[in-house]
């Protein structure tokens, strides 16, 4: 009987000695990846990798107001990178998110010479972003412009009173809370929003005469919302110059100064090692493999959720898509 016990405890000791051993090795595990990760993006983000080097950043999708990508850019304009070349790919997104990063690079612009490149689209929001640099260079079939503000909003009222719903409120204002979808918009909060567009439209119009050196006809002809491609925004002063990065980097050694041989490296503008879905996925793993499965979920849920995040966009837009008009 005695051995048998000594036996059981002698298992007992080795399966506790396997866990210990087992979570060891899944927490180096995620400490070399997270590792990896800093040692492969940290160089990027200026940690000893921007010294002589053109800096490569990628504007694309929808733009919103991100503290982060100001920080970043805040942080390439103090580092020892020659000039910034900024790609540029997005139909827009807020006028505060965009008046954000167009006053980023305005700061980042002064810091280091910098080229704009259209690698497909930079309309509305995208433009505004655009016109930081001195000189934008898009190609032929690149489409910009789309100089305009849009307040869209649904009206559910005619499906509401079909359906028997009536939706009640007690404001302090006629115009709290107006326009809501609930009820036919009335003309004072008609007029009160196209207040508002008309506003933010002129805002973005005279950004453009100052930005791009346009007055009269010149700049009504380009303001009416429509976009154009890169060959047209030749002709109307919305382009500098038709063309790539190769482009960009053959302006930067004419007019700037930078050696046309000096390498091009990317800049990311997102650097906490939370944001890489990988790593929330070696987390989760590990938490769970421990037997912390509530915790790995988690992490799990965090990785997706910061995928669909960028969906959402509040407030007046400057955005272009061919379906709608602005």
């Amino acid at each position: 009987m005695s051995l048998e016990a000594d036996t059981i405890v002698d298992r007992r000791r080795l399966r506790r000695k396997l866990t210990l051993w087992r979570t060891i090795a899944i927490l180096l595990a995620v400490v070399a990846i997270v590792g990896g990760a800093y040692a492969f993006y940290g160089r990027a983000l200026g940690v000893g990798g921007a010294a002589g080097t053109i800096a490569r950043i990628e504007i694309q999708g929808l733009i919103r107001n991100d503290s982060e990508r100001v920080e970043a850019l805040e942080r390439l304009g103090r580092s020892s990178a020659k000039a910034v070349i900024v790609h540029i790919d997005s139909p827009g997104g807020t006028t505060a998110g965009s008046e954000q990063l167009h006053d980023a690079l305005r700061r980042l612009a002064a810091q280091k010479p910098t080229v704009v490149v259209v690698d497909g689209l930079a309309a509305s929001g995208g433009y505004i972003a655009a016109m930081a640099s001195d000189h934008i260079i898009a190609q032929s079939t690149s489409l910009v412009g789309s100089i305009g503000v849009l307040f869209q909003y649904p009206n559910f009222s005619d499906l509401l009173k079909t359906i028997g719903v009536k939706v009640e409120e007690i404001k302090s204002s006629p115009l709290k809370a107006a326009p809501n979808g609930f009820e036919p918009t009335s003309p004072e909060a008609r007029d009160a929003i196209d207040q508002i567009v008309k506003d933010s439209y002129a805002w973005f119009k005279d950004m453009v005469a100052r930005r791009r050196h346009l007055d009269g006809e010149a700049l009504d002809r380009v303001s009416d919302g429509r976009v154009f491609t890169g060959r047209q925004g030749i002709e109307n002063k919305l382009v500098d110059e038709l063309g790539d990065e190769k482009t960009a980097i053959a302006w930067l050694a004419r007019e700037k100064g930078v050696d046309s041989k000096t390498p091009v490296r990317d800049w990311p503008l997102k650097d906490r090692l939370s944001d890489f879905s990988f790593l929330h996925l070696a987390a989760a793993g590990a938490l769970d493999a421990v037997g912390l499965k509530s915790l790995a979920r988690h992490f799990a849920a965090a990785g997706a959720g910061q995928a669909i995040d960028g969906l959402n966009l509040d407030g007046l837009l400057a955005l272009w898509h061919p379906s709608a008009t602005n």
